[in-house]
């Protein structure tokens, strides 16, 4: 089963990608990750990213699809994968879906935590004032804010024609959020063999 969460920062979503991790063995791929990864590695791919990086320069389309198209190589044998941070513009999901079609494979749920963004800031502030991180800073936090609701929001249509989005409450407590993010799951996955049935009989 291949997942995409969505969720804007400090959501939690990357906590409820390890929980699905620990419950399900689906692998997490979360761009940011795989980027620094790449970057360390001294793969020809690695070494492109690491001159963009330093650059300063946004990672073309092409670059992330080509990382996630190595994981997916690496581990065919994977039940599944959670894609956590892409795709992040229609392109890009369209790109996953050819992607993912070539392997005999397809983005079989979309989990989308909602959360208030009021409550969020709050959550920030607080953080900085008692942590004191500089990734917390709350204005800075406001443009990745807004900069998520911008690239998101075509997203959510392009996945609702396929019918596979659903959301659940991102501000209930962590377990409240992974069993309803379970159950969506479980649903998505009854939907499945269901239609597998139907069309190849047993």
């Amino acid at each position: 089963m291949n997942i995409v969460l969505f969720g804007p920062p400090a959501a939690g979503k990357g906590t409820q990608a390890k929980i699905l991790v620990k419950q399900r063995g689906l692998i997490q791929l979360a761009t940011g990750d795989m980027l620094r990864a790449a970057r360390k590695s001294g793969s020809d791919l690695g070494k492109k990213v690491a001159g963009i990086m330093d650059r300063g320069d946004l990672v073309s389309d092409e670059i992330v699809i080509a990382l996630i198209e190595e994981q997916l190589d690496a581990n065919e044998d994977a039940p599944g994968f959670i894609f956590d941070g892409f795709p992040r513009t229609v392109e890009q999901a369209k790109a996953l879906d050819a992607s993912l079609k070539q392997r005999g494979q397809a983005v079989n749920g979309v989990v989308r935590l909602c959360v208030d963004d009021k409550v969020l800031l709050g959550r920030i502030e607080k953080r900085f004032i008692d942590e004191g991180r500089d990734d917390d800073n709350p204005e800075s936090f406001k443009i990745r804010l807004g900069n998520y609701h911008k690239q998101t929001a075509p997203l959510l249509p392009f996945y609702a024609a396929q019918g596979k989005l659903s959301e659940v409450d991102g501000l209930a407590d962590i377990q409240t959020v992974a069993a309803s993010i379970a159950r969506v799951l479980d649903m998505q996955k009854n939907v499945k063999m269901s239609w597998w049935k139907r069309v190849f009989g047993g």
